[in-house]
């Protein structure tokens, strides 16, 4: 069984390696890893804020809000409330999202730990869609871990184009200590492709409450891409 689920994720990936057709998102965003901790709830804010971009306005920012729970030792899920600010714009509810990640195998049992995504968005007020499916993918060697997510998304709606993108996300981290962990991210979709540096740590609170936190800074590599783009990561899981 998990030989098939493991010969359907590579095919997938396959996929999205050869999708053209897209349309314009937030491509720098959240490094997915394939793991569920049994029993784990967070809550969870991740900021978007992004330079000059061709055919967009400046100084977007997008903001996500979440509630998130294991279901199982294998699932996890997560609720946002999505909202979008640009130049001279106030902060508004753009979408609502509801997202599942499911943890295929058990770290160490194959060359590389595999999970899978999949996430509905709802545009607010209007009748646009939005599914995701992706395939994640973390490989340890030592103290360094690689990490690439894959994904396949489609837009529908009466008030949106029927349309597909694919978008790729990779990360090399060092895991200096819990508590600071750098690394170098790429992202690759549609009028992005970016390459910068991130971080991420975690601080250990009473109990089992974790604090944890990441940032990077992304570098348009492109004349289409946005000039720079930061990304941060807050939440606490308990």
């Amino acid at each position: 069984m998990k030989l098939k689920i493991l010969n359907y994720t590579l095919s997938l990936m396959a996929i999205l390696c050869t999708i053209q057709e897209s349309y314009a998102g937030s491509v720098i965003d959240k490094i997915y890893h394939p793991y569920v901790n049994p029993l784990e709830q967070e809550v969870e804010w991740r900021g978007i804020f992004q330079d000059h971009q061709p055919l967009t306005p400046d100084n977007v920012q997008l903001h996500r809000f979440a509630y998130g729970r294991a279901l199982s030792d294998r699932v996890f899920t997560e609720v946002y409330l999505v909202a979008h600010k640009a130049s001279n714009h106030s902060l508004e509810i753009q979408a609502y999202e509801l997202e599942f990640v499911w943890q295929l195998t058990e770290p160490g049992e194959f060359w590389a730990d595999w999970g899978m995504l999949f996430e509905v968005e709802k545009e607010a007020n209007l009748d646009k869609w939005e599914f995701t499916t992706g395939v994640l993918m973390e490989k340890e060697r030592g103290q360094w871990s690689g990490t690439a997510n894959l994904f396949l998304l489609n837009k529908w709606g009466s008030d949106s184009t029927d349309s597909f993108e694919s978008r790729l996300s990779l990360q090399a981290r060092y895991r200096y200590s819990r508590g600071f962990e750098p690394a170098v991210e790429f992202y690759s979709g549609q009028d992005t492709l970016g390459l910068g540096p991130a971080c991420k740590g975690q601080i250990k609170l009473d109990g089992n409450k974790k604090f944890n936190w990441e940032a990077g800074l992304i570098f348009g590599l492109d004349s289409s891409s946005p000039n720079r783009t930061l990304r941060f990561l807050l939440d606490l899981e308990f």
